[in-house]
Parts: C-alpha cells; sequence; structure tokens
C-alpha cells in the first residue's frame, strides 16, 4: 500500500481541515474489515474507488485525524478499552461538527481481521456467549453503558440491557 498515506493526505485536503479521514483496511481475501461505519447499526463502509465515501464513525485501524479535530475532540476516551473507543472518538467527532470521510481504496491489510463469531457463534451455549459478549471484545457492562449514555439516550437503559 505504498499510495496509502499519499491518498489520506489528498482526501484530507480536499474534505478541508475539519473532516477526519479514514482508511479501509482489507483481510487477505480482498474483502474490507476495518473501515468507516454507518448509522446506528454501525454498517460497514465500502471504500469507493476514485473518491470518498461519508461515514458516521470509524474502526480506528487507520485514522488522519487533523488538528482542528483533535483540539475539539481529543484521543479516544480511556473509558473503553477496544473497538467502542474508536465508535466513540468517531460519534464525538461528528457531534462537534466534524466530517468523516472513507478514503478511496484500501490502505493496509489485517491477516487476522476481526474476531468471529464471538458471542453469535452457532452452538455454544448461553453461559460461553455471556461470558464472550461482555469481554472487551465485545460489550463489556461498563463501556457499553457510557457508550449508550452518550450517543443513544433516552434509549441507553433500554439498550444496556436488550
Amino acid at each position: 500500500f505504498p499510495d496509502a498515506l499519499a491518498t489520506l493526505l489528498r482526501t484530507s485536503e480536499a474534505a478541508g481541515s475539519d473532516a477526519v479521514v479514514v482508511g479501509a483496511v482489507r483481510n487477505a481475501y480482498g474483502d474490507t474489515v476495518y473501515s468507516g461505519r454507518r448509522g446506528r447499526s454501525l454498517t460497514l463502509v465500502e471504500p469507493g474507488a476514485h473518491r470518498p465515501e461519508r461515514c458516521d464513525t470509524y474502526d480506528g485501524r487507520v485514522v488522519l485525524v487533523p488538528r482542528a479535530v483533535y483540539d475539539l475532540v481529543g484521543d479516544p476516551d480511556k473509558v473503553f478499552r477496544h473497538r467502542m473507543g474508536d465508535y466513540d472518538h468517531g460519534r464525538r467527532a461528528r457531534r462537534a461538527g466534524a466530517a468523516a470521510f472513507v478514503a478511496p481504496g484500501h490502505a493496509g491489510e489485517c491477516v487476522d481481521g476481526p474476531a468471529a463469531p464471538g458471542s453469535r457463534e452457532p452452538g455454544i451455549g448461553v453461559r460461553e456467549a455471556l461470558r464472550r459478549v461482555t469481554s472487551v471484545r465485545e460489550l463489556p457492562p461498563r463501556q457499553w453503558w457510557v457508550y449508550c449514555l452518550r450517543h443513544t439516550w433516552p434509549w441507553a437503559p433500554y439498550l444496556m440491557v436488550s
């Protein structure tokens, strides 16, 4: 990915100093596994071939945060130890008025990709599913509560127990 940084910088220049630029990451098979996310369901945004795609938040594997946005939002919150911290950072940036775009093409490759299927693996049993869903890789209760309070109020109490 020799042009990844240049692509991120070009996209940032075109989007403006108040826009976060996300680099999509693919797995060894060429499938996008980390990128921007859109909507409440956090749907993965596929990178366009030649133009940036808008997103609402992002996986934090490859992210260019301009100084203007950093001054508004700061670092990812330390209350989050994994992926929810990326989503929280992106949502806080958007709430502060920053746009977010996925740069064209892929910026890197992650050989392992995201762990799947986690708590949704068929046949693992209720106890194992609960253990997995409350693990750091999925929805640790305290982190999930903070995320819900920030980004889903007034639905936070309902989502916390759903």
